[in-house]
């Protein structure tokens, strides 16, 4: 049987209330035996981790996103590196910057970003990167912090999660030793450029993800996206690649163990 990790499920959220064993039964049963969840603030790194010390396959994120940092002051980067020293927690994210929205003016944004990132040095955790609209910024951020990372964390920076940017910033970020998220979006009738990009990546340097509960993929689009669901988009991938799904399977799984020490 093929494993599979989720590594980008907002398993927390009320939209899996109902149901949230089942969604993970179901994960199991295709496959998918373990799943990150990333905190948007400090109420949902809360959730997180109480999910990830409930259940055995699931693991933790914590950070502040880009949309919950209009008010940011240093004096947060406490309850995350709280959170940061317990086992479950294995990156800090999701953080980056998101001009789409515009729900934090832009200086805070950047403020918070470039606080977490040394804050992910300092426990020697990679990063879940969030960028919505914003690529030039945060690749360029990214490359100053990457150049300077101490060889804990050298050769695994982070991700960009649900990457959507253009061929030269995944090259930028490929280049900075980053990996490459893919989400449900790549089995879109109209996504051929990401499919495209999808293929022009390298296999050791892509994770999959849902984002559940959004982006659902083809053909549940337009409900709840879910763990399960993951399989899809390795499925997807797998075309792309012109490779079997066991061995793309193995490859994203190995990928995410090495990134995030969850082997």
């Amino acid at each position: 049987m093929i494993r599979l990790v989720d590594t980008h499920c907002h398993l927390n959220f009320s939209s899996y209330d109902d149901d949230r064993d089942g969604v993970i039964e179901r994960a199991k049963l295709a496959g998918v035996d373990r799943i990150i969840v990333p905190a948007i603030d400090d109420k949902t790194a809360q959730e997180a981790l109480a999910l990830a010390e409930h259940y055995p396959g699931i693991f933790a994120a914590v950070g502040i996103h880009p949309n919950s940092t209009g008010d940011f002051h240093l004096s947060q980067l406490e309850w995350i590196g709280d959170f940061a020293r317990r086992p479950r927690v294995i990156a800090i994210g999701e953080i980056g910057l998101d001009y789409y929205w515009e729900q934090s003016p832009r200086a805070a944004q950047i403020r918070a970003f470039e606080a977490q990132l040394q804050l992910a040095v300092e426990f020697e955790l990679p990063v879940i990167i969030h960028n919505r609209d914003a690529s030039d910024d945060v690749i360029a951020i990214l490359e100053t912090w990457a150049a300077a990372l101490p060889p804990a964390l050298r050769d695994r920076p982070g991700v960009l999660h649900s990457f959507s940017g253009s061929p030269i910033i995944a090259e930028r970020a490929l280049t900075a030793g980053f990996m490459i998220g893919f989400t449900g979006p790549v089995t879109f009738k109209n996504a051929d450029g990401l499919r495209t990009l999808a293929a022009a990546t390298p296999l050791e340097r892509i994770l999959i993800e849902t984002d559940g509960p959004f982006l659902t993929p083809v053909p549940h689009r337009g409900r709840r996206n879910e763990p399960a669901y993951v399989r899809l988009i390795a499925e997807r991938l797998a075309a792309v690649k012109d490779i079997s799904l066991e061995t793309f399977a193995a490859a994203s799984t190995a990928n995410a163990e090495r990134l995030f020490q969850i082997g």
